[in-house]
Protein backbone atom coordinates (compact mmCIF):
# COMPACT_ATOMS: atom_id res chain seq x y z
CA UNK A 1 0.00 0.00 0.00
CA UNK A 2 1.35 3.41 -0.97
CA UNK A 3 2.06 5.99 1.72
CA UNK A 4 0.04 9.13 2.31
CA UNK A 5 1.61 12.45 1.35
CA UNK A 6 2.38 13.46 4.93
CA UNK A 7 4.07 10.10 5.52
CA UNK A 8 6.31 10.63 2.49
CA UNK A 9 7.30 14.06 3.84
CA UNK A 10 7.89 12.60 7.30
CA UNK A 11 10.20 9.99 5.77
CA UNK A 12 12.14 12.65 3.88
CA UNK A 13 12.74 14.60 7.08
CA UNK A 14 13.68 11.48 9.04
CA UNK A 15 16.13 10.40 6.34
CA UNK A 16 17.74 13.85 6.32
CA UNK A 17 17.98 13.77 10.12
CA UNK A 18 19.52 10.29 10.17
CA UNK A 19 22.11 11.38 7.60
CA UNK A 20 22.91 14.42 9.75
CA UNK A 21 23.18 12.20 12.81
CA UNK A 22 25.63 9.85 11.10
CA UNK A 23 27.74 12.34 9.17
CA UNK A 24 27.73 15.41 11.45
CA UNK A 25 27.04 14.18 15.00
CA UNK A 26 28.58 17.33 16.42
CA UNK A 27 25.60 19.31 15.19
CA UNK A 28 23.38 17.35 17.58
CA UNK A 29 25.49 17.77 20.71
CA UNK A 30 23.81 20.99 21.83
CA UNK A 31 20.19 20.35 22.78
CA UNK A 32 17.25 22.60 21.99
CA UNK A 33 16.89 25.54 24.36
CA UNK A 34 13.62 25.38 26.25
CA UNK A 35 11.69 28.47 27.28
CA UNK A 36 8.06 28.97 28.38
CA UNK A 37 5.44 31.56 27.44
CA UNK A 38 3.80 32.64 30.68
CA UNK A 39 0.82 34.71 29.55
CA UNK A 40 -1.38 31.62 29.79
CA UNK A 41 -0.71 31.61 33.55
CA UNK A 42 -3.13 34.51 33.93
CA UNK A 43 -2.85 36.83 36.92
CA UNK A 44 -0.74 34.42 38.94
CA UNK A 45 2.15 36.28 40.64
CA UNK A 46 5.26 36.20 38.47
CA UNK A 47 7.36 34.82 41.33
CA UNK A 48 5.07 31.77 41.54
CA UNK A 49 5.27 31.19 37.79
CA UNK A 50 9.04 31.52 37.67
CA UNK A 51 9.51 29.10 40.58
CA UNK A 52 7.30 26.53 38.82
CA UNK A 53 9.37 26.77 35.65
CA UNK A 54 12.70 26.65 37.48
CA UNK A 55 11.58 23.57 39.42
CA UNK A 56 10.85 21.88 36.08
CA UNK A 57 14.32 22.68 34.76
CA UNK A 58 13.27 25.55 32.49
CA UNK A 59 15.88 28.31 32.48
CA UNK A 60 14.29 30.80 30.05
CA UNK A 61 10.93 32.55 30.07
CA UNK A 62 9.03 34.36 27.35
CA UNK A 63 7.34 37.12 29.32
CA UNK A 64 3.81 38.29 28.74
CA UNK A 65 3.92 41.64 26.98
CA UNK A 66 1.53 43.24 29.46
CA UNK A 67 2.54 46.90 29.19
CA UNK A 68 -0.84 47.90 27.82
CA UNK A 69 -0.39 51.42 29.14
CA UNK A 70 2.25 53.50 30.95
CA UNK A 71 0.91 52.38 34.33
CA UNK A 72 0.54 48.68 33.54
CA UNK A 73 2.86 45.71 33.16
CA UNK A 74 5.89 44.15 34.80
CA UNK A 75 8.21 46.48 36.68
CA UNK A 76 11.80 46.14 35.48
CA UNK A 77 13.59 46.06 38.83
CA UNK A 78 11.05 43.76 40.48
CA UNK A 79 11.02 41.39 37.50
CA UNK A 80 14.79 41.28 37.33
CA UNK A 81 14.97 40.44 41.02
CA UNK A 82 12.46 37.59 40.68
CA UNK A 83 14.29 36.11 37.72
CA UNK A 84 17.69 36.35 39.39
CA UNK A 85 16.36 34.58 42.48
CA UNK A 86 15.62 31.53 40.34
CA UNK A 87 18.44 31.70 37.79
CA UNK A 88 15.95 32.51 35.04
CA UNK A 89 16.68 34.48 31.86
CA UNK A 90 14.34 36.14 29.37
CA UNK A 91 14.19 34.64 25.89
CA UNK A 92 11.87 37.32 24.57
CA UNK A 93 8.53 39.01 25.05
CA UNK A 94 5.19 37.80 23.70
CA UNK A 95 3.56 40.86 22.18
CA UNK A 96 -0.22 40.87 22.43
CA UNK A 97 -2.27 42.54 19.68
CA UNK A 98 -6.01 43.07 19.93
CA UNK A 99 -8.43 45.41 18.12
CA UNK A 100 -7.28 48.05 20.63
CA UNK A 101 -3.69 48.03 19.27
CA UNK A 102 -4.06 46.72 15.73
CA UNK A 103 -1.26 47.41 13.24
CA UNK A 104 -3.69 46.90 10.35
CA UNK A 105 -6.64 48.89 11.71
CA UNK A 106 -8.60 51.31 9.54
CA UNK A 107 -8.57 53.70 12.50
CA UNK A 108 -5.42 55.71 13.02
CA UNK A 109 -5.87 55.85 16.79
CA UNK A 110 -5.60 52.06 16.99
CA UNK A 111 -2.49 51.97 14.80
CA UNK A 112 -0.92 54.66 17.00
CA UNK A 113 -1.80 52.57 20.05
CA UNK A 114 0.04 49.65 18.42
CA UNK A 115 3.14 51.80 17.90
CA UNK A 116 3.02 53.09 21.48
CA UNK A 117 2.64 49.53 22.76
CA UNK A 118 5.56 48.25 20.68
CA UNK A 119 7.78 51.06 21.99
CA UNK A 120 6.95 50.23 25.62
CA UNK A 121 7.59 46.52 25.05
CA UNK A 122 10.84 47.13 23.21
CA UNK A 123 12.10 49.25 26.08
CA UNK A 124 11.13 46.49 28.52
CA UNK A 125 12.59 43.69 26.39
CA UNK A 126 15.88 45.56 26.12
CA UNK A 127 16.00 46.14 29.88
CA UNK A 128 15.37 42.45 30.53
CA UNK A 129 17.95 41.23 28.02
CA UNK A 130 15.38 39.53 25.81
CA UNK A 131 16.30 38.68 22.24
CA UNK A 132 13.01 39.15 20.42
CA UNK A 133 9.58 40.79 20.52
CA UNK A 134 6.69 38.91 18.94
CA UNK A 135 4.66 40.87 16.38
CA UNK A 136 1.24 39.92 15.01
CA UNK A 137 0.38 41.92 11.86
CA UNK A 138 -3.35 42.14 12.65
CA UNK A 139 -5.55 41.89 15.72
CA UNK A 140 -5.93 38.48 17.34
CA UNK A 141 -9.60 37.67 17.83
CA UNK A 142 -10.70 39.55 14.69
CA UNK A 143 -10.75 37.01 11.85
CA UNK A 144 -12.81 39.15 9.46
CA UNK A 145 -10.88 41.74 7.45
CA UNK A 146 -11.73 45.42 7.62
CA UNK A 147 -11.02 45.75 3.88
CA UNK A 148 -8.48 44.73 1.24
CA UNK A 149 -5.87 47.30 2.38
CA UNK A 150 -5.05 45.71 5.74
CA UNK A 151 -1.75 44.24 4.61
CA UNK A 152 -0.47 47.56 3.30
CA UNK A 153 -1.56 49.46 6.42
CA UNK A 154 0.04 46.90 8.71
CA UNK A 155 3.34 47.01 6.82
CA UNK A 156 3.37 50.80 6.78
CA UNK A 157 2.64 51.03 10.50
CA UNK A 158 5.23 48.47 11.58
CA UNK A 159 7.89 50.00 9.32
CA UNK A 160 7.58 53.18 11.40
CA UNK A 161 8.75 51.15 14.40
CA UNK A 162 11.52 49.35 12.55
CA UNK A 163 14.37 51.57 13.72
CA UNK A 164 13.27 51.08 17.33
CA UNK A 165 13.95 47.35 17.05
CA UNK A 166 17.44 48.02 15.72
CA UNK A 167 18.20 50.62 18.39
CA UNK A 168 17.02 48.27 21.16
CA UNK A 169 18.98 45.32 19.79
CA UNK A 170 15.76 43.29 19.79
CA UNK A 171 14.68 41.13 16.84
CA UNK A 172 11.16 41.57 15.52
CA UNK A 173 9.52 38.14 15.08
CA UNK A 174 6.34 37.92 12.99
CA UNK A 175 3.91 35.23 14.12
CA UNK A 176 1.54 33.57 11.63
CA UNK A 177 -1.76 32.71 13.33
CA UNK A 178 -4.64 30.56 12.08
CA UNK A 179 -7.36 32.21 10.00
CA UNK A 180 -9.95 31.46 12.69
CA UNK A 181 -8.25 34.09 14.86
CA UNK A 182 -6.68 36.71 12.57
CA UNK A 183 -7.44 38.25 9.19
CA UNK A 184 -3.98 38.05 7.58
CA UNK A 185 -0.60 36.28 7.76
CA UNK A 186 -1.55 32.67 8.49
CA UNK A 187 1.43 30.69 7.20
CA UNK A 188 5.22 30.79 7.05
CA UNK A 189 4.92 31.84 3.40
CA UNK A 190 2.60 34.69 4.41
CA UNK A 191 5.08 35.81 7.08
CA UNK A 192 7.94 35.75 4.59
CA UNK A 193 5.94 37.88 2.13
CA UNK A 194 5.09 40.30 4.93
CA UNK A 195 8.75 40.56 6.01
CA UNK A 196 9.81 41.08 2.40
CA UNK A 197 7.24 43.86 1.95
CA UNK A 198 8.33 45.47 5.22
CA UNK A 199 11.94 45.44 4.04
CA UNK A 200 13.46 46.57 7.34
CA UNK A 201 16.42 44.99 9.18
CA UNK A 202 14.63 45.34 12.53
CA UNK A 203 11.95 42.79 11.61
CA UNK A 204 13.44 39.81 9.79
CA UNK A 205 12.42 36.82 11.91
CA UNK A 206 9.50 34.45 12.37
CA UNK A 207 7.81 33.15 15.51
CA UNK A 208 6.21 29.82 14.65
CA UNK A 209 3.36 28.17 16.55
CA UNK A 210 2.66 24.50 15.88
CA UNK A 211 -0.97 24.76 17.00
CA UNK A 212 -1.68 27.33 14.29
CA UNK A 213 0.54 25.50 11.82
CA UNK A 214 -1.51 22.31 12.06
CA UNK A 215 -4.50 24.31 10.77
CA UNK A 216 -2.77 26.34 8.08
CA UNK A 217 0.33 24.50 6.81
CA UNK A 218 0.34 21.47 4.52
CA UNK A 219 3.04 19.90 6.69
CA UNK A 220 4.51 21.36 9.89
CA UNK A 221 8.00 19.91 9.47
CA UNK A 222 8.20 21.12 5.89
CA UNK A 223 7.07 24.61 6.94
CA UNK A 224 9.71 24.75 9.68
CA UNK A 225 12.38 23.89 7.16
CA UNK A 226 11.04 26.59 4.85
CA UNK A 227 11.33 29.13 7.68
CA UNK A 228 14.93 28.04 8.20
CA UNK A 229 17.23 30.66 9.68
CA UNK A 230 14.38 33.16 9.97
CA UNK A 231 12.79 31.07 12.73
CA UNK A 232 13.82 32.40 16.14
CA UNK A 233 11.14 30.97 18.42
CA UNK A 234 8.61 28.14 18.20
CA UNK A 235 5.51 28.02 20.38
CA UNK A 236 4.56 24.45 21.25
CA UNK A 237 1.35 22.75 22.31
CA UNK A 238 -0.11 19.38 21.46
CA UNK A 239 -2.81 18.94 18.82
CA UNK A 240 -5.55 19.74 21.35
CA UNK A 241 -3.63 22.78 22.66
CA UNK A 242 -2.94 20.93 25.88
CA UNK A 243 0.41 19.86 27.35
CA UNK A 244 2.86 18.10 25.05
CA UNK A 245 2.18 14.37 25.19
CA UNK A 246 -1.57 14.73 25.65
CA UNK A 247 -2.59 14.88 22.00
CA UNK A 248 -1.66 13.60 18.55
CA UNK A 249 1.02 16.10 17.47
CA UNK A 250 3.94 14.51 15.61
CA UNK A 251 6.65 15.81 17.95
CA UNK A 252 9.38 13.61 16.49
CA UNK A 253 9.12 15.13 13.02
CA UNK A 254 9.05 18.64 14.48
CA UNK A 255 12.17 17.98 16.58
CA UNK A 256 14.03 16.44 13.65
CA UNK A 257 13.17 19.39 11.40
CA UNK A 258 14.45 21.80 14.06
CA UNK A 259 17.80 20.03 14.27
CA UNK A 260 18.09 19.95 10.49
CA UNK A 261 17.77 23.77 10.31
CA UNK A 262 20.20 24.24 13.21
CA UNK A 263 17.59 25.47 15.66
CA UNK A 264 19.67 24.15 18.56
CA UNK A 265 21.87 27.23 18.12
CA UNK A 266 22.14 29.92 20.84
CA UNK A 267 19.35 32.49 20.67
CA UNK A 268 16.72 30.09 19.30
CA UNK A 269 13.99 28.83 21.61
CA UNK A 270 11.38 26.08 21.81
CA UNK A 271 8.64 27.63 23.92
CA UNK A 272 5.64 25.63 25.14
CA UNK A 273 2.43 27.63 25.19
CA UNK A 274 -0.37 25.12 25.91
CA UNK A 275 -3.55 27.11 26.43
CA UNK A 276 -6.21 24.43 26.56
CA UNK A 277 -8.89 23.44 24.03
CA UNK A 278 -11.53 25.77 22.67
CA UNK A 279 -11.65 28.67 20.27
CA UNK A 280 -10.75 31.55 22.57
CA UNK A 281 -8.03 31.04 25.20
CA UNK A 282 -7.41 34.75 25.69
CA UNK A 283 -9.78 35.45 28.61
CA UNK A 284 -7.45 33.24 30.68
CA UNK A 285 -4.79 35.89 30.22
CA UNK A 286 -6.54 38.02 32.82
CA UNK A 287 -8.07 35.22 34.88
CA UNK A 288 -7.08 33.30 38.00
CA UNK A 289 -5.49 29.92 37.13
CA UNK A 290 -5.57 26.57 38.92
CA UNK A 291 -1.99 26.02 40.16
CA UNK A 292 -2.14 22.23 40.12
CA UNK A 293 -3.19 22.26 36.47
CA UNK A 294 -0.32 24.55 35.57
CA UNK A 295 2.13 22.36 37.50
CA UNK A 296 1.01 19.32 35.52
CA UNK A 297 1.08 21.18 32.21
CA UNK A 298 4.67 22.34 32.70
CA UNK A 299 6.02 19.05 34.05
CA UNK A 300 4.29 16.99 31.34
CA UNK A 301 5.43 19.24 28.49
CA UNK A 302 9.06 19.45 29.59
CA UNK A 303 9.31 15.72 30.25
CA UNK A 304 7.70 14.78 26.93
CA UNK A 305 9.85 17.11 24.85
CA UNK A 306 13.11 16.00 26.47
CA UNK A 307 12.19 12.32 26.24
CA UNK A 308 11.38 12.51 22.54
CA UNK A 309 14.49 14.57 21.85
CA UNK A 310 16.69 12.03 23.68
CA UNK A 311 15.05 9.10 21.90
CA UNK A 312 15.79 10.61 18.49
CA UNK A 313 19.38 11.60 19.21
CA UNK A 314 20.50 8.73 21.42
CA UNK A 315 18.36 5.95 20.00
Amino acid sequence: MSKQTYEVKNDQIRNTFETLKQEQPGRLERRLTLSWSNWGFGIEPLATSVKRLADAGVTYIELHGNHYGPGLGYDVSETRSILEDHGMQVSGVCGMYSPDNDLSSNRGIQRQAALDYIKRELDFTQEMGGGYLLVVPAAVGRPNAYDDTEFARSVDTLRRAGDWFVEAGVKGAVEPIRSAEVSLVHTVSDAQRYIEALNHPGVQHINGDVYHMQSEEAHIGEALMQAGQQLINLHMADSNRRALGEGAMDLDTIIMALYIIGFNAPGCFVTPEPLGPGGDPYPAMHGRPVPAELDHMVQMSVRTLREREAALIEG
